[in-house]
């Protein structure tokens, strides 16, 4: 069974972090590319950041990029997103995904995806 279990969400202020973490099994883990999108009320699913599990390629979006890291545990299949400098724009339930082979960032390449954890920013 294929599961990516996202955990690490919760409510924090402006300025904030949190580290988000996506716990993969039933699939060959260095394989693929994992990472996040994120959807928030009334906006478009959004492509927030990538990791290459094989060679540790990385993806940003232009809106995290620079305040957001992507990193890679193999041996424990997991996948964590630190994030520091938060901002009420970041506010959206992040999902973990996951694709064979190397980063892309539209949806329609993924071939897995989990449940999503929520990230509230607000003063």
């Amino acid at each position: 069974e294929v599961q990516l279990q996202a955990s690490g969400g919760g409510l924090v202020q402006p300025g904030g972090s949190l580290r988000l973490s996506c716990a993969a099994s039933g699939f060959r883990f260095g394989d693929y590319t994992i990472g996040w999108f994120r959807q928030a009320p009334g906006k478009k699913r959004e492509a927030i950041s990538f990791i290459d599990t094989d060679n540790g390629e990385t993806y940003y979006a232009d809106s995290v990029r620079g305040r957001f890291t992507i990193s890679s545990n193999n041996a424990k299949k997991t996948v964590y997103l630190q994030m520091y400098r938060l901002e009420s724009e970041d506010t959206a339930k992040y999902v973990c995904a996951a694709k064979r082979g190397v980063i892309q960032t539209h949806t329609d390449w993924y071939d897995y995806w989990g449940q999503g954890t929520q990230v509230t920013v607000r003063g």
